[in-house]
């Protein structure tokens, strides 16, 4: 099966400025992480990264670091970090990333924005700018938000918008799952009436701080699919930030005092759990996993990478002189 994650993100402390990882977060998530946190099904995978947040004088240096990585962790596009309402300070900094071979597309995280920054005079003239450059917008935003992206996509039609994690709806945990509101399905019904606007399948597990069950979040890819269409959905993985929570079952690595932890097996079974809805329903599997993400970002002409399938679990990886995630969940927690 070949699995297209829409949404990688990877990160490195030590090269790169972050003002919000924490707690597991805070460690290596490169080349030798990825490479042990494949989709098990999958006998090929390609990605786009997708910037992360790192501070905004590393937007170019991010770029050009996952460049450095590409050809080896299978990303072919990169989604690069970018303030859309800065005016010629926007325009100098599009110049900047059109220079990398990579970039298919920007996001300005806007989830912790102030309302109406989107549909701002300065955002719309940097959105423009972007759809100019035929590239793409992801639209990370809180489920309150989604009203201002549906203005966004009715103000700049032109532009290609993808909507990161379902808007990031209120979904509960395992034991206490949260229906899906009326007012996100609402908002969501009313962003996929615009034609050029995407939703990634991504996300729910971090939304749920990593304890989640498939028959929780159903409910929200049903609601997806039933707005945009399966011809506008496509899976991502949100790696690393969805794959921290609860120990799982039998972990020799489980910190003794119950705090969330890297849980290695989480993007598989996402992937999986996404499958196997989509089978039940009679969707296009692989239009979700692979054919959407691929036209949407226009990498179709990208060399794909077929990954190997060594039988290594992550947790037997030998220790590495950086400090990645595997170093700490041997407990080098310092």
């Amino acid at each position: 099966m070949r699995v297209f994650d829409s949404h990688l993100h990877l990160w490195d402390p030590e090269l790169l400025h972050y003002t919000w990882l924490e707690g597991p977060l805070a460690w290596l998530f490169g080349e030798t992480e990825v490479e042990n946190s494949r989709i098990v099904r999958a006998t090929t995978e390609k990605a786009v990264f997708v910037q992360a947040e790192t501070v905004e004088d590393d937007f170019l240096d991010e770029v050009r670091w996952v460049a450095s990585l590409a050809d080896r962790v299978g990303v072919v596009g990169i989604v690069a970090g970018a303030r859309l309402d800065r005016g010629t300070d926007t325009t100098a900094h599009l110049e900047g990333l059109a220079a990398e071979p990579l970039v298919v597309g920007v996001r300005h995280n806007l989830q912790g924005e102030p309302d109406g920054l989107a549909v701002s005079a300065a955002f719309v003239t940097g959105a423009r700018e972007v759809a100019a450059r035929d590239w793409t917008f992801d639209a990370c935003v809180r489920a309150e938000q989604l009203p201002e992206i549906a203005r966004l996509a009715g103000a700049v039609p032109e532009l290609r918008i993808v909507l990161d994690h379902l808007g990031k709806p209120e979904v509960g945990t395992a034991d206490a799952p949260v229906a899906p509101s009326m007012e996100w399905v609402r908002d969501l019904d009313d962003l996929a009436r615009h034609p050029q606007v995407f939703c990634k399948l991504s996300g729910l597990p971090g939304e749920a701080g990593g304890d989640w069950s498939a028959e929780q979040l159903e409910p929200f890819l049903d609601a997806a699919a039933d707005a945009f269409g399966v011809e506008r959905l496509m899976w991502g993985s949100d790696w690393p930030v969805s794959v921290i929570g609860p120990a799982e079952e039998g972990y020799e690595h489980a910190p003794e005092d119950g705090s969330p932890t890297y849980q290695s097996t989480a993007r598989s079974r996402w992937a999986d759990t996404v499958i196997a809805w989509a089978e039940r329903r009679g969707h296009d599997v692989d239009a979700i996993l692979w054919r959407n993400a691929e036209g949407f970002y226009r990498v179709r002409e990208r060399p794909v990478r077929v990954q190997e399938r060594p039988d290594v679990r992550a947790d037997a990886v030998e220790p590495r002189s950086r400090r990645g995630i595997l170093g700490w969940l041997r407990g080098g927690r310092s």
